[in-house]
């Protein structure tokens, strides 16, 4: 079954959260979430992401975003989720999924 679209109303403020596989703590060192900062940096510079305020925990994300209506988080979302997830596999020498869904 195909996933639902996702509603994207410009100028809205969205609370998204996207959580590590299997509710693991993959984000528990200092330098895992530095680099998430870092991606979240880089996707407001590369996509114009309007970035209210985040907050990463352990096993978790949050974030508070205004769409634009540019299509920035979509995209924002994808260069955070891929960068990092690649980034931690390969530092761990490990295959798979890093984040359990996509981002709600």
């Amino acid at each position: 079954m195909p996933r639902a679209n996702r509603h994207q109303l410009p100028g809205h403020v969205w609370h998204i959260t996207h959580r590590c596989h299997k509710q693991e703590f993959l984000l528990k060192f200092a330098c895992d979430r530095r680099l998430w900062r870092y991606w979240l940096y880089q996707a407001r510079r590369r996509y114009g992401l309007c970035v209210l305020n985040y907050i990463v925990t352990s096993n978790h994300v949050h974030l508070l975003v205004r769409d634009e209506g540019r299509g920035e988080i979509p995209r924002a979302m994808q260069l955070i989720a891929g960068r990092v997830g690649q980034a931690y596999n390969r530092r761990k020498g490990r295959k798979g999924a890093f984040w359990e869904d996509r981002y709600h």
